[in-house]
């Protein structure tokens, strides 16, 4: 395309001119395999990772499509060395594949004798092989599956596990499509995965990952672990099975602080796996208290690192990570991609929500000066202070009451990080406030007074970041966040993207201090928002007040 809207260079970098007519549909092609890295107003940056391409490989897209996705939006020839380490990059996913042999052991089998060879004299993947039974097999450690695949990404030769799955107890679960049926992108998700088994799909918040969830249990008929962020989101993960599936309350058992519980479908906090007594976990006979069939593991891009361990011993297992963004802040992506399995289905937010499904939005940076006072003590502090004096500032919080006016009759979450600040936020709105010390039980009775606007307005740390189902919330005010998280903030922007019975357009505000490090940590929270099509308009937080 002679005039299209990217460039690609030859450092696997691809620039997109965000002006252009075509910008949006070269977007959504675009971000199938490549990740944005920056995004100022005018031309963002990509980059063309090689996880991107062999995530990209594993969920349908082949090394021409995503060629032919840079070849039609580029404005200038596709350097020949992209196109070649494209094609070579996407070449290597599949050379080697783990299965099993006629006896059930499992055995790393390679298409390709030098490149056997070469991960076989591996120093870190040698140990985890007990055998080399033919010229083009290996026989692995049986307690080696998650390892291997691990060692093997690293050194860039991911391996297709045709493995198979241990059935589990067999246990009837079915859909009840009463009123109601899935969305064709949710039956498409399902899809997909039961064709592989195991893997991660990536729906925006809003989008029904739990329903998508619902009918992976409903497909594989077995006894399930779910894995949820909180104690909240079990219930409501067991509120929605209820309510969506044939599971009674005597099959749904709660494994968590405060219940210990297990059943054919039990749903358990990654908090609880993680726990230890006397230096151990003290919950891992969970993991092998049923035969379970399946795995389900909310909010993955959340998953706590020891739990990557732990995950490494369920290989045998189906397992569905559920997510909105794959974007880990701990760098462990490719660890999701080898021990969860890689991304099978991916909707970009702008496509569901064209499609009526999630509530449109529009996303705005509030600038707020700081007060003489403010920025002399800004200045004179070290660096590891500057950013909680700026998150923080004082000033904001005249806005935040600006805000809430401005929106008054809709239901608005206003949103910090600290909780001296949740604190004076909530004093000044007259606001009742959720921080992780309130109790389960206060958490899910203001939540449901939201919900049902009987509260107006609530102020929230970042417990309900995740997995929290506010539908009517229309408005997300965001005062403090942690520093450059961009899963934060496409989790908080997901509070609203339910669709609203009053039609409203979503508001998201972010509070930033102008010309502090609240303004960079800003510019890479919003990232992951830019790539899914969001852009923010800056306002002035004096114009605000005079508007």
């Amino acid at each position: 395309m002679a005039d299209g809207p990217l460039i690609v260079q030859s450092d696997r970098t691809v620039l997109l001119e965000v002006a252009h007519p075509e910008a949006e549909t070269a977007r959504h092609e675009l971000a199938i395999f490549a990740e944005l890295e920056r995004a100022p107003e005018h031309i963002h940056t990509y980059r063309v990772t090689r996880l991107g391409l062999w995530n990209a490989r594993a969920a349908g897209h082949s090394a021409d499509d995503m060629l032919a996705t840079l070849d039609r939006w580029s404005r200038f020839p596709v350097p020949a060395s992209v196109s070649i380490d494209i094609r070579e990059t996407v070449g290597r996913y599949g050379r080697l594949v783990i299965e099993r042999d006629a006896e059930g052991a499992l055995i790393l089998r390679g298409s390709d004798a030098a490149v056997l060879a070469e991960v076989a004299k591996n120093k870190r993947i040698q140990p985890l092989l007990v055998g080399h039974p033919t010229p083009d097999t290996y026989v692995i450690d049986a307690w080696a599956r998650g390892h291997i695949k691990q060692e093997l990404l690293k050194i860039g030769w991911p391996a297709e596990d045709h493995a198979g799955y241990t059935p589990g107890t067999p246990h009837e679960i079915d859909l009840h499509e009463d009123g109601w049926t899935l969305r064709p992108y949710q039956r498409k998700a399902v899809d997909i995965f039961s064709e592989g088994g195991s893997g991660v799909v990536v729906l925006p918040c809003g989008a029904g990952k739990t329903l998508v969830g619902a009918a992976a249990m409903a497909e594989t008929k077995t006894t399930t672990l779910i894995l949820v962020t909180n104690t909240v989101s079990a219930r409501q993960w067991r509120d929605e099975l209820l309510k969506r599936t044939s599971l009674t309350p005597e099959e749904i058992g709660e494994y968590s602080g405060q219940a210990k519980e297990v059943k054919p479908v039990t749903i358990a906090t990654y908090q609880i796996l993680t726990a230890k007594r006397k230096g151990e976990y003290a919950h891992l006979a969970l993991l092998d208290a049923l035969d379970w069939g399946l795995i389900v593991y909310d909010e993955v891009h959340l998953l706590p690192a020891p739990v990557f361990k732990l995950t490494a011993d369920l290989q045998a297992r189906r397992r569905l990570g559920l997510t909105a963004t794959l974007v880990r802040e701990d760098g462990r992506e490719g660890d999701v991609f080898s021990l969860i399995g890689p991304k099978r289905f991916d909707a970009p937010w702008k496509e569901i929500e064209a499609q009526g499904f999630i509530s449109p939005a529009v996303c705005y940076e509030v600038r707020v000066d700081l007060p003489a006072s403010d920025r002399l003590e800004y200045a004179a502090s070290a660096d590891d202070e500057r950013y909680r004096l700026a998150a923080t500032a004082h000033a904001k919080i005249g806005v935040v009451r600006d805000l809430v006016a401005r929106h008054a009759g809709e239901q608005i979450l206003v949103i910090g990080q600290y909780l001296d600040q949740i604190d004076v936020l909530a004093e000044a709105l007259d606001a009742p406030k959720i921080t992780g010390s309130t109790p389960v039980d206060e958490r899910e009775e203001l939540y449901g007074a939201f919900r049902e606007g009987r509260i107006p307005v609530l102020v929230v740390s970042k417990v309900a970041n995740f997995s929290i189902d506010l539908p009517e919330a229309s408005v997300a005010i965001q005062v403090s966040g942690s520093f450059g998280s961009r899963q934060e903030e496409a989790q908080r922007l997901g509070r609203l993207l339910r669709p609203k019975s009053s039609g409203h357009t979503a508001s998201f505000y972010t509070l930033i201090a102008r010309d502090t490090v609240d303004q960079d940590f800003a510019q890479n929270r919003q990232r992951f928002l830019a790539e899914q099509g969001y852009s923010y308009t800056i306002l002035d937080a004096e114009g605000l007040a005079a508007a």
